[in-house]
């Protein structure tokens, strides 16, 4: 492997954890949304990552070609767990009973997820720039 597919491989990273801080952010948007185009309350979305491992004689083809990519974003996939059912007569869409269907949206395990995504995030920054840096320092043997 040369310090191009540790980029490759940290920039794959980034994108990913990017894409699941952006669904984060969209699942903490909609904590209250009741109504949505496919009825009912928002549906919880997951990110489901997806690793594209080689082994060694997959890798050094792979880097005489195109390189790797290290991690990608393989679905992002609405919650199985069913709504909150919250009691709120005063509500436009409680039911009969006066009970609503609230998304299934923790707001504590949502912050978690996204403190764990954005240290994911700078760890792999520091692999892109620690890359860059060695790149850097090669280049500087040579002159």
């Amino acid at each position: 492997m040369d310090i191009l597919t540790s980029m490759k491989i940290g920039a794959s990273a980034l994108k990913a954890q990017r894409t699941r801080l952006n669904t984060i952010g969209t699942n903490i948007a909609n904590i209250d949304t009741t109504r949505t185009p496919e009825g009912g309350p928002f549906r919880k979305r997951e990110v489901v990552f997806q690793s594209t491992n080689k082994g060694f004689a997959e890798h050094l083809g792979a880097s005489q070609r195109d390189g790797i990519a290290g991690v990608e974003v393989a679905q992002i996939r609405a919650s199985n767990s069913p709504p909150k059912m919250i009691y709120n007569p005063g509500h436009p869409d409680a039911d009969s009973d006066g009970m609503v269907a609230m998304p299934n949206i923790d707001l504590m395990e949502e912050v978690a997820d996204m403190m764990s995504a954005t240290r994911a995030y700078e760890a792999n920054v520091t692999v892109v720039r620690s890359a860059k840096r060695m790149a850097m320092k090669a280049l500087e043997i040579g002159q």
